[in-house]
């Protein structure tokens, strides 16, 4: 795989991350708060901004924006994070909105109050921190997956995993996770993984390489569920 790969499959892990704009009310000062996102089926951060927060005021004038997706802990220097940089425009896609919901389903109440808009990270340069001392910076258009099939399939995926094999789901989160949940949904599908929520938690789990069609996707599941019950 490629650096840009690895980074893109660094950010997939995690639901929260610092979104950065430059200040609007204080011009030449970045301004920073911490927000819930996914990615989209190329991998680009996707947020949900109110059209009061400081964030819009900020991006209406300038684009130009950063994100940092990294863990917490003692050990952060020794973990893989990543920082984005690109320009942050309103995202009007129902496939990336409805896949914004499966993530943060209580968002949905944001929606409904009105007011509420998806924004969009266009990286133009990626900082790869992959460990201590591994330190990258990756082409926007590195980092990007391509626009594979697989997106528009994400939907019917997740249907019929849900509806005919939740069991399988159960068993890839003790296969893989070492958890055995009562209740386990896949909610989003993409060329590098995908993501479960089992009794509230959100788990990730990697492909070994890209996936890019419904085809592909079985495959790779059925050998998971093949290994799970090995």
């Amino acid at each position: 795989m490629s650096q840009g790969s690895d980074a893109r499959r660094v950010a997939r892990r995690f639901q929260a991350g610092v979104l950065a704009t430059n200040s609007a009310r204080l011009p030449g000062y970045p301004y920073t708060s911490a927000l819930p996102f996914c990615t989209d089926p190329q991998g680009r951060i996707v947020v949900l901004v109110s059209h009061l927060a400081e964030h819009t005021r900020n991006a209406e004038a300038d684009p130009r924006a950063s994100f940092m997706v990294s863990p917490l802990g003692a050990d952060l220097q020794e973990q893989a994070r990543v920082s984005l940089m690109g320009d942050l425009a309103v995202v009007e896609d129902g496939r990336v909105a409805a896949r914004y919901l499966r993530f943060f389903p209580d968002a949905q109440r944001y929606l409904e109050i009105g007011g509420f808009r998806h924004f969009r990270l266009e990286p133009r340069s990626v900082r790869f921190i992959a460990g201590f001392g591994s330190i990258h910076t990756v082409a926007g258009e590195s980092y990007l997956a391509g626009e594979h099939p697989l997106a528009e399939a994400e939907e019917g995926i997740l249907g019929h995993m849900n509806q005919d094999h939740p069991h399988n789901l159960v068993d890839y989160c003790r296969h893989v996770h070492g958890v055995e949940p009562r209740e386990a949904a896949m909610i989003g599908i993409d060329c590098d993984g995908f993501d479960v929520r089992a009794d509230g938690r959100l788990l990730r789990f990697d492909f070994k390489s890209e996936v890019r069609d419904a085809v592909e996707a079985r495959a790779v599941l059925v050998a998971l569920a093949k290994a799970s019950r090995a």
